[in-house]
């Protein structure tokens, strides 16, 4: 593996945030490391060339705590310490609505749009416990993204691109089984909700129905990677292990299919095994509140 790294600019970042409530201690705002975006180019053999992209994180130390000793990603009344897949800002059709953040959809399915694209909090992590509630629009479909890497690709005419976020992560499926036609697809249901996308079902299927919430947890600890839904955990599996790489074969990324999917994911969380948890823009509407995450070591 070959690396050059290069610094691009110095960003120092800071955005105010309002009190979170009584079982919160929160600071003044969410603040920003001052640092460098720093952009990796690495070589691998049997897959694409990439640019790996290290922007500025937020200060976890800024980050309001909650009562259960969860740090509140989401305050319920704006979106500080967010911002969009591969930007430096949160895109348009990200709002928050009623005390949720809302993604007002375009109908374009992965098709995104100038004002949309999947959104990050700005701040990796390994080792967690996360929790949030999500629910979907008829015939809705979302992801729930975690260990994610900025990741991009330089064109045949030298331009670079980013790739979208879901070949370096892994993906908590979030979707209306009922109506959305991905749920018939995959294999033995492995593309509904609460699912590890296109490779593990949720068992036993007990989502809630569109218009309705539902609660996602997502445990990450030295490689085991628990999915919960409705205060059930419907699924298991262990990362960078023989099985993580015979799913993934098994898969859509299979390094036949899409080599450098199957090069990020096979490692995914990069080098130190952390990354950005992300929410994603498919194209339909989509609600999410509650969101919390606990670090463990």
């Amino acid at each position: 593996m070959k690396k050059t790294v290069y610094a691009l600019s110095v960003i120092a970042m800071a955005a105010v945030v309002a009190s979170c409530g009584s079982n919160t201690k929160a600071p003044a705002e969410i603040v920003f490391e001052q640092g460098e975006t720093v952009e990796t180019k690495v070589a691998n053999e049997g897959a694409p060339e990439y640019i790996r992209v290290d922007k500025p994180q937020v200060d976890l130390a800024s980050v309001p705590v909650d009562k259960d000793g969860y740090y509140v990603l989401f305050d319920g009344t704006s979106l500080n310490g967010w911002r969009g897949y591969g930007k430096d800002n949160v895109p348009s059709r990200w709002t928050v609505e009623d005390g949720c953040i809302k993604f007002s959809g375009t109908g374009s399915g992965e098709g995104q749009t100038g004002e949309g694209g999947d959104l990050i909090f700005a701040r990796k992590f390994k080792n967690f416990i996360l929790e949030l509630e999500w629910k979907v629009s008829k015939g809705g479909n979302s992801g729930i993204f975690y260990l994610a890497q900025e990741v991009k690709t330089v064109r045949e005419d030298g331009s670079e691109k980013y790739e979208p976020i879901y070949i370096s992560s892994p993906e908590y499926q979030v979707l209306d089984n009922a109506n959305h036609p991905d749920a018939l697809l995959g294999v033995d249901g492995n593309r509904q909700s609460a699912s590890l996308y296109d490779m593990i079902p949720a068992k036993p299927q007990n989502q809630n129905p569109y218009g309705e919430w539902n609660k996602a947890k997502i445990m990450v600890y030295k490689g085991t990677v628990v999915h919960g839904q409705n205060d059930a955990n419907v699924v298991e599996y262990h990362l960078w292990t023989d099985q993580w790489t015979q799913m993934l074969q098994a898969s859509k990324f299979s390094q036949e299919k899409w080599p450098l999917a199957f090069e990020l994911l096979n490692n995914c969380g990069g080098e130190n095994h952390e990354g950005y948890f992300g929410l994603q823009d498919h194209g339909d509407d989509v609600w999410y509140r509650n969101i919390r995450i606990k670090v463990m070591e």
